[in-house]
């Protein structure tokens, strides 16, 4: 079973890492842990995302769609989900969907927005009303 000290790990492709560096350093204020020749590595809110340098259009057939492929962040504080908001506002990082609210009127009932990165990566962050529904 997963513990607190444990870090979820996800692999996800970069065309340009300066670029892919800038957007989730410089921009959503990840922390960089590693560089190398051919990937970063990041700490993602609490988890580890790896950026390989890929070719671009690895893993992207028949156009970019949120499902089934995107990751992101669910946050247990609506505080921690509303200054991730805002700080993506502030700078300015253009949305691949707008703040919205889904399954209105039904328990699991949730905040979104989604980003995409410089290869094309869709990152999704999360608040529900009712924590329970995190899984």
């Amino acid at each position: 079973m997963r513990e607190g000290r444990d870090v979820f790990h996800l692999a996800i492709p970069a065309y340009d890492l300066a670029e892919t560096e800038h957007f989730y350093v410089g921009r959503l204020g990840c922390k960089l842990a590693r560089r190398y020749p051919d990937r970063i590595t990041l700490d993602f809110f609490g988890d580890q995302v790896v950026c390989h340098l890929s070719e671009p259009g690895a893993g992207v057939a028949g156009g970019l769609s949120l499902y089934p492929r995107h990751f992101g962040i669910t946050f247990r504080a609506a505080a921690d989900f509303d200054a991730v908001h805002h700080l993506c506002v502030e700078r300015k990082i253009e949305m691949f969907r707008e703040l919205s609210t889904r399954f209105e009127g039904m328990v699991e009932v949730h905040r979104t927005f989604v980003l995409r990165d410089p290869s094309d990566n869709l990152v999704e962050f999360k608040h529900y009303a009712d924590p329970r529904m995190m899984y």
